[in-house]
């Protein structure tokens, strides 16, 4: 019987290009990590910058504020993609598809690690507001919410991919999952609990581990021939 959702449709995808992809963001995220351990002065200073413009923009604009957080705490929340995660992943295992499972559960997994480790190595200060528009706990860089956004729709696109859906499926589910990582990023920022930096660190060290994660997979499917189809 033929499971759409174990077909090797993802071996379409040029793996080189995935592969440089990924080393690219992690070469570019790790640099921005170390800027920012570093304290370098001039990321600083245009990231408080960019921060102050548009602080004075969101205290005007308490409509907006509220729309924006109803974005991210909600629809774009990092809970809100997990459990995405958690829907393929149950899919999957139903479907048979067991080490694709276990893979898309893994590398969920292991974002949120690298984040919650990255934050702790960091130790970054978030924004100190006098009128803060909205509040937010633990360190700053990287932002989770970019981060997670970024991996969670990788593997879920990677995973719709390899379901051979259909064209205009593709082009809507690539639509949305741009929008929700970008508008994510922005709604951190306009809400003053981010740096500039902290939402380009989430989604560098995101993509990066997204693309690794999944040309590991193809890697690991391609090792031995009982285990092509996964």
């Amino acid at each position: 019987m033929h499971i759409p959702l174990l077909s090797p449709v993802g071996r379409v995808r040029p793996a080189s290009r995935l592969s440089r992809a990924g080393a690219v963001c992690a070469v570019l995220g790790g640099a921005v990590t170390a800027l920012v351990a570093a304290r370098w002065r001039p990321l600083a200073d245009l990231d408080a910058r960019i921060a102050e413009a548009l602080h004075r923009r969101a205290v005007t604009e308490p409509g907006f504020v509220h729309v924006n957080r109803l974005l991210t705490d909600w629809l774009w929340d990092p809970w809100t993609f997990r459990a995405l995660i958690s829907v393929a992943v149950v899919a999957l295992w139903w479907r048979g598809a067991r080490p694709l499972a276990v893979w898309a559960a893994a590398t969920t997994l292991l974002s949120a690690l690298v984040q919650q480790g990255v934050k702790a190595a960091v130790g970054r200060d978030r924004p100190q507001w006098a009128d803060p528009v909205d509040s937010a706990h633990y360190a700053a860089y990287p932002s989770g919410h970019a981060m997670t956004a970024t991996v969670s729709c990788g593997l879920l696109l990677w995973l719709l991919h390899r379901s051979g859906a259909r064209r205009g499926v593709w082009r809507a589910a690539v639509g949305a999952a741009a929008v929700s990582v970008l508008g994510v990023g922005l709604t951190r920022l306009y809400l003053g609990v981010h740096w500039p930096s902290d939402v380009l660190g989430g989604w560098l060290l995101g993509a990066a581990l997204a693309a690794l994660a999944i040309r590991g997979f193809d890697r690991w499917c391609a090792g031995a021939p009982a285990r092509r189809g996964l």
